[in-house]
């Protein structure tokens, strides 16, 4: 669909749903809904739609829905359902990188091989690996030069044994059997898993707790309220929590790896993907709101530190690149962004200049037909307009 014709669509929606109504809060939750609504009959294929905008400012922590949490069962979805959000761990475990740094424990210059276990850099230095030249910003920028373990055959391998019990270590041997170095530490950007499994690794060593305990505390999710974030698998589930969403990878979007299989993360065991690469499974209220407090200081308190994850690490081969550190940079809705996605249909942004964050999910992900870019803009849209009335009303 042509997407003025889309946003109009949108538009008109909002205009339907704009009932008088005093109060102001009341009114703009009520436009982020018939967005939500709006899109959801464009794209009903994405079976389930989820978004949380955590935008102070604009008077909003606010979360919508449509759609269902199960497709077979046709369940409606809730939209404090909490989701896998696969890669977009990575800004958390670089967060926790950054909060040991800030405690002293670290810094990101530090070669990695001074906080991996003996077996682990035993492992990777057999392989071939300079290690005393790999530092902790390689991993977390993806320019370590290491190969990662996902790839076609393991893709193969999960959808013949998806209940199959991976370890972290399993993970790590793997990326040292499928391929040789791809180069020297920052010559190359090259997106790896195992970056974060050796993050999370780090992470443990220095903190003394298992990772995902270790995040907990380094990311004060009590603190913050984050009550609905949590390692499956790893960790009960929160008892206030609802339960997880299915998530769903169909055959035809498989098309470009070549490979013919349908998934529903309810039938997988949670370990292909789960120590750092991917892991956490969150509400996207706590989605939006801990990349709001992220940004705003509450977790990384010095702002020097926190500068640090937008550091770019510039690569010898001379490409430029949008990844960050544990998350990449990018446009919404014409303002500049930080923020990361997931493989099951999960992404989050921070917009500084609106001092906003949306976390959105799409519990079926198509490329040809994927909402989240239309619903991001257009969302981000309806929130400058809503910023600029704010503050006209303000002077």
């Amino acid at each position: 669909m042509n997407r003025l014709i889309l946003f109009i669509l949108c538009l008109s929606t909002l205009a339907c749903n704009k009932k008088e109504n005093n109060d102001v809060t009341d009114q703009r939750e009520e436009a982020v809904q018939a967005i939500i609504d709006s899109l959801y009959k464009v794209y009903p294929s994405s079976t389930g739609l989820m978004l949380h905008v955590e935008s102070p400012k604009n008077g909003l922590s606010y979360s919508s829905g449509a759609g269902f949490s199960d497709r077979e069962a046709k369940t409606a979805i809730k939209s404090d359902q909490p989701a896998l959000i696969a890669s977009s761990i990575k800004t958390y475990v670089a967060a926790s990188i950054l909060r040991l740094q800030e405690e002293g424990k670290l810094t990101i210059e530090d070669s990695i091989g001074a906080h991996l276990t003996e077996e682990t850099s035993t492992l990777f230095r057999n392989d071939g690996y300079k290690l005393d030249e790999i530092k902790i910003k390689h991993l977390l920028s993806h320019t370590s030069g290491i190969a990662d373990y996902v790839n076609d055959d393991y893709f193969d391998f999960i959808n013949k044994n998806q209940t199959y019990r991976w370890t972290r270590e399993e993970q790590m041997a793997l990326a040292t059997r499928v391929g040789d170095p791809l180069g020297e530490a920052q010559s190359i950007s090259q997106y790896a898993d195992v970056n974060y499994l050796l993050a999370t690794e780090i992470i443990e060593q220095l903190h003394g707790k298992p990772f995902y305990t270790a995040m907990r505390e380094l990311l004060k999710f009590e603190e913050l309220g984050l009550n609905d974030t949590w390692f499956p698998s790893l960790e009960e589930k929160p008892a206030q929590s609802e339960d997880l969403i299915h998530q769903y990878w169909d055959e035809e979007d498989w098309g470009e790896l070549g490979l013919d299989f349908a998934w529903d993360s309810k039938l997988h065991d949670l370990s292909w993907d789960l120590y750092g690469g991917g892991g956490i499974a969150a509400s996207m209220k706590d989605m939006a709101r801990f990349s709001y407090h992220l940004f705003n200081g509450d977790i990384i308190e010095d702002e020097q530190v926190l500068q640090l994850i937008k550091e770019d690490v510039v690569t010898s081969d001379g490409k430029s690149k949008t990844y960050r550190l544990g998350l990449a940079e990018a446009e919404v809705g014409g303002f500049k962004a930080y923020g990361h996605g997931g493989f099951w249909g999960t992404i989050f942004f921070y917009i500084p200049d609106l001092d906003t964050s949306l976390a959105l999910s799409v519990s079926q992900r198509k490329d040809k037909m994927n909402p989240i870019r239309d619903i991001l803009n257009i969302v981000t849209g309806e929130l400058a307009v809503m910023q600029t009335e704010q503050e006209t009303n303000l002077n």
